[in-house]
């Protein structure tokens, strides 16, 4: 079987290296769209997978490629899913992972619920004008605790507590991670049903 090239639309690095790893074994070459100089899609849209869509085609249409995009984000239950799609902008367009973990952290101090998950929708396009993409949606359930712990991971992963582990995302080791997470679980449901159209 040939190698395909498929678009990743992301230009998150953390993201990047999880999707490299886990996409490996697959007879696909992932390009990062940034390699191609595409820029990044605008996501206006309130749920996860209006935007993994919008970025896919965009990534699609720009390369004449067939694309994969993600979109994720950590959803609080005590603050009625927040930050949900604005994850990587919680705390304004120019904040970094510190500042967004510091607003959720903040935002849940008078809150005795801390559960929270993790959401990613994963969508795959044949081209730009698809009809029929490949949409997948997986959660990874967890809660928020306000000390840091590990060093592996990013985003909200140093405070996004598993308790079957008793450790963070970010005490994960990267392969263990891709075994349990949201991205992790999505990629193996798409991969399916890949498999199910050949």
């Amino acid at each position: 079987m040939s190698v395909q090239k498929l678009v990743l639309a992301s230009n998150n690095p953390g993201k990047l290296r999880e999707f490299q790893a886990l996409l490996a074994p697959l007879d696909f070459e992932v390009i990062p769209q940034g390699d191609l100089a595409i820029p990044s899609a605008e996501e206006p849209y309130y749920t996860f997978v209006e935007n993994a869509l919008a970025k896919a085609r965009h990534a699609s249409a720009a390369s004449g490629l067939p694309a994969l995009a993600d979109d994720s984000g950590i959803c609080a239950d005590a603050l009625q899913g927040e930050p949900g799609v604005f994850s990587a902008r919680y705390a304004g367009k120019d904040g970094d992972d510190v500042a967004n973990n510091q607003k959720l952290i903040n935002a849940l101090s008078s809150q005795s619920a801390r559960g929270a998950h993790y959401v990613c929708a994963l969508v795959m396009v044949q081209s730009a004008n698809d009809p029929e993409p490949i949409i997948v949606q997986t959660r990874w359930h967890g809660s928020i605790i306000d000390q840091a712990r590990g060093q592996n991971g990013f985003g909200y992963d140093p405070h996004f507590y598993l308790p079957e582990f008793d450790k963070t995302a970010a005490e994960l080791e990267p392969e263990e991670k891709n075994l349990v997470s949201h991205r992790g679980q999505a990629l193996r449901e798409l991969i399916l049903q890949l498999k199910n159209r050949a």
